[in-house]
């Protein structure tokens, strides 16, 4: 249902707007095999020169725009690796260690069948409908490679020409929708249509550079204008709770199949590693320090808020469901018609830190809905249903309500990447009578001095994601894989009690430690998710595994060989976003 944006309910009342935070999070884990410096895939860049410039362009262009924007530290020092590189490359000649990037600026493409046949498909790895269709000389050449793939024999006839044109194409396909705007450059490329040259696809290069190198500032700059809170996540995207306690998987789920080992070793240590790493590279790529924190997939636990709180954060994040799920058999949850209990902070056990509860409808609109409709009807039934909420919530005055969602894989979704959505989004929100936006830290540094947020007296561990953790443990492939980890951390402990590292090198091991931890590998074990999908990441966490061993000194497992999971799924958007609730 749509609505006039500008209405008003003749419930709402001076003083009393309502306030929205939109919190995107942006995270990609670390695709680089730290032992050769090679990067395995390239998401991390692509999706910086797409999405995170594109909402930074939101952000910078709308006036009354006001968000969050948590980055995962783990993809801010692989932005900083990739826009160093180029700059290398362009300035030295030095090589780039990343294999398509490479491949941008080759003046000799793979001669080799299978290896030309292997760049084209991965030239395909995009949104058809909204990136490719959308610009007729990429669309003849995905054509082609169509029907390279039912004739393989074909491969002969195909030029170094073709080759030079579909990397181009690709890469100009995810350049963020603010720089086909506003860069003649790109614009320039993009008429010229086909026939680039080596010339062509370095100044191609040197665009992607500067949109790479230009990330991180401008939103340091946002967040010093006051614009825009920047929060974090822990190091590498670890589940807390998880390393805290394997045992915190069942207070959600307590059927649940549970690996061998009863816990993570050493896994309280780990997570505070992952906090502290954390800020540490926060801080050194934005120059200060952050109040909040929205832990890896809003993964939560009295002990995990517990610690953040310790580590002086003053806010956290989750699901609407873990809420719930913690409410469950109180009065005040049982006694109320609608969700005003979610439209509020609460204190976490034993602690002064707020957390806060993502609505998971409003969220999931924009992930799964709303890429099919016109941008102003969807704007404008997310507005419809902002005022509901507000007129509901008329007799708590500082309600909130906090749409939370991942910052950069549903706008491929989208008509051009989202840009009319969200310059829609942005501007009528911050004009809207009854609403305000605003930030997590600016709602509690000007919220009345009575509202102290209620303290949760009870809290049931889980993440967003249908209010578990099922989507990282539980089932026989993601229990496989922390029983991997588990052995390999045991490896390390050993490593560390014997005195056999130390220093540098010490250092060296738990970092790469720490990318063993991540959430990712996890999140795609699974026969429900893509075949490719799965493949490439159960790869790279056994790829990690295998080099923190060998920076042991040991030899890796036999059984890291073998594939930990296989995929044979068709889930929505491909497996990298998930509803809420099932």
């Amino acid at each position: 249902m749509s609505a006039d944006p500008s209405f008003t309910s003749p419930l709402a009342r001076e003083g009393s707007r309502l306030k929205v935070v939109l919190c995107w999070h942006m995270h990609q884990p670390q695709y680089q095999d730290l032992a050769s410096g090679q990067y395995q895939l390239p998401w991390s860049y692509l999706h910086a020169i797409k999405d995170y410039v594109d909402m930074a362009y939101h952000l910078e262009t709308i006036p009354g725009a006001r968000a969050v924007v948590n980055f995962a530290p783990i993809l801010l020092e692989q932005i900083s690796d990739y826009t160093a590189q180029i700059e290398a490359y362009l300035t030295r000649n030095d090589p780039l260690r990343d294999p398509l990037l490479a491949a941008l600026v080759s003046s000799d493409g793979p001669t080799d069948p299978h290896e030309y046949a292997a760049l084209v498909k991965a030239c395909l790895r995009i949104n058809k409908e909204r990136f490719v269709n959308r610009f007729p000389p990429y669309h003849r050449l995905a054509n082609i490679a169509d029907t390279l793939a039912e004739n393989s024999d074909t491969i002969v006839y195909l030029s170094q020409q073709y080759l030079a044109d579909i990397v181009t194409w690709y890469h100009l396909a995810w350049v963020g929708e603010s720089a086909q705007r506003e860069d003649p450059r790109i614009a320039w490329l993009i008429q010229k249509g086909m026939g680039y040259t080596l010339q062509d696809r370095h100044k191609l290069l040197a665009v992607i550079g500067e949109l790479l190198g230009s990330v991180i500032g401008r939103y340091r700059r946002l967040a010093e204008a006051g614009r825009i809170e920047l929060s974090m996540t822990p190091y590498a995207h670890p589940i807390l709770p998880l390393l805290i306690d394997l045992g915190s998987a069942l207070e959600a789920m307590p059927s649940a199949p549970m690996p061998q080992h009863t816990s993570y070793p050493g896994g309280l240590e780990r997570a505070r590693w992952h906090i502290r790493e954390g800020r540490a590279v926060f801080r050194r790529h934005f120059g200060f320090d952050t109040q909040g924190c929205w832990p890896a997939e809003g993964g939560i636990s009295a002990a995990a808020l517990r610690l953040l709180a310790d580590e002086g954060y003053l806010w956290a994040a989750s699901g609407e469901t873990v809420l719930g799920n913690s409410l469950a058999g109180t009065r005040e949850f049982e006694r109320q018609n609608g969700k005003q209990w979610l439209y509020r902070p609460y204190l976490a056990p034993s602690t002064l830190l707020s957390c806060f509860f993502r609505d998971d409808g409003l969220s999931d609109l924009i992930g799964f809905t709303y890429a099919t409709w016109h941008s102003d009807d969807a704007v404008n039934n997310l507005i419809y249903h902002l005022v509901n909420i507000a007129d509901a919530c008329k007799d708590q005055p500082d309600s909130i309500v906090s749409i939370i969602m991942d910052g950069e894989n549903a706008w491929e979704y989208y008509p051009a990447n989202g840009y009319y959505f969200l310059s829609a989004l942005y501007k009528k929100l911050a004009e809207h009578p009854q609403l305000e936006l605003t930030t997590f830290s600016s709602y509690l540094e000007q919220r009345r001095p009575a509202a102290t947020p209620p303290r949760l007296t009870k809290l049931v561990a889980g993440s967003w994601v249908y209010g578990t953790f099922s989507t990282w443990i539980g089932s026989a492939d993601k229990n496989h894989g922390w029983e991997m980890l588990g052995e390999a951390k045991r490896a390390f402990d050993r490593a560390v009690a014997e005195g056999r590292l130390s220093g540098e090198q010490l250092a060296a091991a738990e970092r790469q430690l720490g990318l063993c931890e991540g959430s990712d590998w996890f999140w795609w074990f699974g026969d429900y998710n893509p075949a490719a999908a799965v493949s490439d990441f159960e790869r790279l966490f056994r790829l990690h595994l295998s080099n923190l061993y060998r920076m042991l000194e040991l030899t890796p497992p036999s059984k890291l060989a073998a594939a930990v999971s296989h995929g044979a799924g068709e889930p929505a958007l491909g497996g990298v976003m998930r509803k809420a609730q099932q």
